[in-house]
Formats: structure tokens, C-alpha cells, sequence
């Protein structure tokens, strides 16, 4: 199955930004070859792009706040495991911990570094990075592996407690959500959402075999899917058929 997701609004949108620039960096850092560290730095200074917004920091500490309030409130439920319970909270006050304690937007501290800002400066241009514009920045991918994924763990633990608040955070918006299998008749579907709740996130799985792409917009109210088909002109065209996916909504 493949997996959609949509945000409701902004800050989520940014949360699965960054979520997406995490996995990329942890994946390409494992690797060994030069040109995998080369696109590791590119992504951290995407990450600083991205989590350059004055009120970001705040966004988060707040939704880390208002979760361990929430879950809190849930003490005393018969229903509800003290043990787990104390588990999740204890994952939000370290998030909260550690990310109250970094100084400034997320990887600050890099921008001291002025090796580092002089590959930013220059791997926005098109053959930016070519040996004789950056001949230190060069001279570094021709290091040793372990030299290199060293560097690279330094400069990627400055973002790691945004890395990991950002990561709670989804998931339990992910797990607060119920799958449902709905069917959309001609390749359209559309539901009312509830009032009274303020949804965040919409999941949508779809076989692959199909060969159905979504279009996906919604607002407070609405949730509407279009499935489309690549055609031969290789522009998307919608289906028209009846198909089934699952929806999941998150609150």
C-alpha cells in the first residue's frame, strides 16, 4: 500500500517537512560514499531553512505542553494504563527538556561555523561545490568514512532534540486517528467532518497495483478525493471508476 498524507494546517505541514529532511539526513549519513555525506549537509541546511521561522521553537515546546496536559487529564480513567500512560509522559518532558535547553532555532550553533556557512553560501548555485571553489570542502570528502560520518553525527546532534520532539509529536497525532475503508464512487469521494472537532491530519492508503494517484485538498469542514491516472501524455487525467482506499482521519 501506499501511503498519502495531508495536512489540515500550516505547523503540520512543517512538522512533516522536517519529518521527511530527518529520515533523509539519518538515511544518508549511514552510507559511506562522499557524494551520500555531500546531499547530508545539503539536508541539514535545508532542516535550518526550514526550522528558521522565529515562532517554530515555541510551536513545538506548546504542542509537547499540551500533549503531556492532555494525557495527564486521563489519570484516574480505569481504562487507561498508569504505566503506559507515565511512559509517554516521561518521552514528552525529555523532548521538552531537551529542546527548552538548545539555544536558539534549530543548528544555531552551525551558523558559528564558518567552514560550514561557506558550503551553504555556495551549494544553492547550480556547480557550486566544484573543487576549485571549495577546495577545503573538497579536501573533506576525500577523508576517511569515519572521519566524514563523524562530522556529520556532530552537526546533526545540534538538531536532534528538535528531531525527536517533532517525531513524538506525529506519531501520536498519527495513532490518534481510526482507519476506514471507504469507496469512491466514479474516482470521487467527499465527506463532511464533525463539528466539534478540529482535525490535523488525513492518512490515505492506496494499493499500488491500482495505479490511482489522490488529489486531496480539505478544510475544517470538508474532505474531498479526486483519483487520477497518469495517461499517455503523461499528464494526470481523473479515473473515473469506482476504487476503495483507506482514510484515516487525526485529531
Amino acid at each position: 500500500m501506499i501511503l498519502y498524507e495531508y495536512p489540515f494546517n500550516e505547523r503540520i505541514r512543517t512538522y512533516l517537512r522536517l519529518e521527511q529532511l530527518f529520515r533523509r539526513l539519518a538515511e544518508l549519513m549511514a552510507r559511506d560514499q562522499p557524494l551520500d555525506h555531500h546531499f547530508a549537509i545539503q539536508t541539514i541546511f535545508e532542516i535550518m531553512d526550514v526550522a528558521s521561522r522565529v515562532d517554530m521553537k515555541s510551536d513545538v515546546l506548546k504542542d509537547l505542553d499540551k500533549q503531556k496536559q492532555i494525557l495527564n487529564s486521563y489519570r484516574g480513567n480505569p481504562a487507561i494504563s498508569e504505566r503506559a500512560l507515565d511512559g509517554v509522559v516521561a518521552q514528552l518532558d525529555a523532548c521538552f527538556e531537551g529542546l527548552n535547553a538548545s539555544n536558539g532555532k534549530a543548528g544555531q550553533s552551525l551558523t558559528e561555523n564558518d567552514w560550514l556557512m561557506g558550503i551553504r553560501s555556495r551549494i544553492g548555485i547550480p556547480g557550486g561545490t566544484c573543487e576549485f571553489d571549495l577546495p577545503a570542502y573538497f579536501h573533506w570528502q576525500h577523508l576517511d568514512t569515519n572521519h566524514r560520518q563523524a562530522d556529520l553525527q556532530s552537526w546533526a546532534q545540534t538538531l536532534a532534540p528538535l528531531a525527536e520532539s517533532i517525531v513524538l509529536l506525529l506519531k501520536m497525532l498519527r495513532d490518534s486517528g481510526a482507519a476506514q475503508r471507504v469507496v469512491a464512487p466514479g474516482g470521487q469521494f467527499q465527506q463532511n467532518l464533525p463539528q466539534g472537532r478540529t482535525f490535523q491530519l488525513l492518512r490515505l492508503r492506496l494499493d499500488p497495483s491500482a495505479g490511482l494517484i489522490p488529489e486531496i485538498s480539505g478544510n475544517r469542514l470538508l474532505v474531498s478525493v479526486r483519483l487520477m491516472r497518469t495517461g499517455e501524455d503523461l499528464r494526470l487525467h481523473p479515473a473515473g471508476e469506482d476504487a476503495t482506499f483507506e482514510l484515516t482521519l487525526c485529531a
